[in-house]
């Protein structure tokens, strides 16, 4: 037996005389040991069929040991960045795999002969800070949560790659138009660009530092990807651009991040910089911040061309209208307003959520504006008429992420409750069964006259009824009352009919019994119904008592108006019996 601890040694145990044979000091705090299997794994060091053991700890790699000579025969490559102290370990024999679990509660399989990385999966995101989609035809999506590793899911399988790089947590990110290089910016002051190759694994291609504080923001070049903008807490803007290097496919994997240089920097506002955007040319940029104002810019000398003042708290984000000359600023006092860039006035101004509005999208080829915000709300707003469209309330928390689908057909958000939910655009289907359903409603309302035409009642009241609309089952009842043979026909129709359809007859009948005009059909009915069948089986039907004590009160009002009537009418009669009515004096004869 093998026991360890986290007094940084591994004993080795006789279980036959409970003796220590060999104590292996392994200098760290071990929190997982695995016996392997005896037999030869060169690729581990292990050469010979003696008691091997694995060990995770605190290092955050994995090591052989052998247990006869104490020692360490293979050491796994270490991966730099906090959160990678393995906290557990374990061997799964019949499939020949190693399981490991890190501390930011990622878990790693490994090929146990190997120790080759088969799969990751993310445990658990904390805090979503940012998201973007990936690849061409964004079949990818990368995480940025509370931490400095990213996490890349492909959506059809959700099989996760995990990238570290970063020594503090990311904080933003964005991606080019072509989908396979994107940007993370992180408060460790440092930028990195990433590429995904065909097969979906993702490396770091390029890195650059020169921002003194956090930084909080970044966007890259619309038309081509020539640079990247991005904004930090030290009130400034820099402008890198890309090396032409990372664009050719010859490049080396192994080669290492290229360095970045900045090629302009520009000091914008007074307070932090929360959003930076590119203008779909690639000639404006836009800035927001915490003084609650966002500038425009000229790219790439940065130069000031207007300021928009207007909103009463700091900015969290501002977008460029893919279509118009637009921007959109959402704030912390929790509006979106439009402002025009030719005369930097404001056009619009959305109001909906009810704290602050932490990210703007623009949807539907610049018709539509999508929000998010504090409240955990996400708004899809119509910017022709002001209104809020669809209110999207799955989150629980401040929902920091929000990006598009470059066919504007899905949306992606992720939020403080560890939550990221992808949303698709149903716009099309629900106007498509909409339209399906009226459709399916004309024909079934051609064949319900067909049916009254040829005085097929049954079909017609089935027809009717399954169609749930009070109205229409109220339409068959009149039709049937004005047969000659009135009270057979009804009677022959509506016991003939389903337990079921009889209920929502029932149900109909309490509709038409509140209102006067069409309360004899309603007692008709019930007539029947209560002439026909036992009291027991109307006491079985569903919802029966409740609409007994709704049919109870109008009934007895009717009865009452129909006596007073009765009453008028003979009193009308009595008068009309005892009118004495003068003689008509005789007509003159004719001469």
């Amino acid at each position: 037996m093998v026991s360890s601890g986290r007094d940084k040694i591994c004993i080795v145990w006789d279980l036959r005389s409970h003796q220590a044979l060999r104590t292996i000091p392994v200098f760290e705090s071990v929190e997982a040991a695995v016996l392997l299997p005896e037999e030869l794994a060169p690729q581990l060091g292990v050469k010979s069929t003696g008691l091997h053991f694995l060990t995770a700890g605190n290092q955050g790699v994995l090591r052989v040991w052998e247990a006869a000579s104490g020692q360490c025969v293979h050491t796994q490559q270490p991966l730099s960045g906090p959160g990678r102290e393995l906290t557990h370990c374990a061997l799964v024999r019949a499939a020949g795999l190693l399981l490991s679990v890190t501390a930011d509660h990622n878990l790693l399989l490994y090929e146990a002969h190997s120790l080759k990385l088969q799969k990751q999966f993310a445990g658990y995101s904390e805090e979503v800070l940012d998201v973007r989609f990936l690849g061409p035809e964004d079949s990818h999506i990368v995480v940025a949560s509370n931490s400095p590793c990213l996490k890349v899911f492909e959506l059809q399988t959700s099989a996760c790659q995990i990238l570290h790089g970063h020594t503090d947590i990311v904080l933003a990110l964005d991606v080019f138009r072509k989908g396979w290089l994107f940007a993370s910016c992180a408060k460790d002051q440092s930028i990195r660009v990433w590429r995904m190759n065909k097969a979906g694994e993702v490396t770091c291609v390029a890195q650059g530092s020169g921002h003194t504080h956090s930084v909080g923001t970044v966007c890259c070049s619309r038309l081509k990807e020539t640079f990247l903008v991005t904004g930090s807490q030290d009130c400034t803007v820099k402008l890198w651009p890309i090396p032409k290097v990372l664009l050719s496919k010859s490049i080396a994997p192994d080669s290492g991040p290229v360095l970045l240089q900045a090629q302009a920097t520009q000091r914008c506002h007074d307070k932090d910089i929360n959003s930076v955007a590119v203008a779909p040319n690639d000639k404006l940029l836009a800035t927001g911040s915490q003084d609650r104002t966002a500038k425009l810019w000229a790219l790439p000398q940065c130069q000031l061309l207007g300021v928009f003042s207007g909103h009463r708290r700091g900015l969290w984000c501002v977008q460029f209208s893919p279509m118009d000359q637009v921007l959109a600023t959402a704030s912390a006092d929790g509006t979106v307003k439009l402002w025009a860039l030719q005369d930097i006035s404001c056009l619009k101004t959305f109001e909906g959520h009810d704290a602050s509005v932490l990210k703007v999208a623009f949807v539907s080829r610049g018709t539509q504006l999508l929000s998010s915000g504090s409240d955990g709300l996400v708004k899809l707003w119509t910017i022709k008429n002001n209104e809020c469209v669809r209110t999207l309330d799955a989150h629980q928390d401040k929902v920091w992420g929000l990006h598009c689908s470059q066919l504007d057909d899905r949306a992606l958000t992720g939020a403080s409750d560890s939550c990221v939910i992808l949303w698709k655009d149903v716009t099309e289907m629900e106007q498509a069964e909409e339209l399906a359903k009226r459709e399916e409603q004309v024909v079934k309302q051609q064949e319900l006259d067909n049916l009254l035409q040829e005085k097929r009642y049954l079909r017609a009241l089935g027809l009717a009824i399954s169609l749930d609309r009070p109205h229409t089952v109220l339409t068959v009842i009149q039709a049937i009352r004005r047969d000659p043979e009135a009270f057979e026909k009804l009677e022959a129709t509506v016991l003939r009919l389903r337990r079921d359809q009889k209920e929502a007859l029932l149900r109909f009948c309490v509709t038409w019994n509140t209102n006067s005009r069409h309360c004899h059909e309603a007692q008709a009915v019930l007539s029947v119904l209560l002439r026909h069948e036992a009291p027991e089986e109307l006491l079985a039907y569903e919802g029966v008592r409740a609409s007994l004590e709704a049919l109870l009160p109008y009934t007895e009002r009717h009865f009452q108006r129909l006596s007073r009537t009765l009453q008028a009418a003979t009193f009308l009669d009595f008068l009309w019996h005892n009118m004495k009515l003068p003689t008509l004096p005789a007509a003159p004869s004719a001469l």
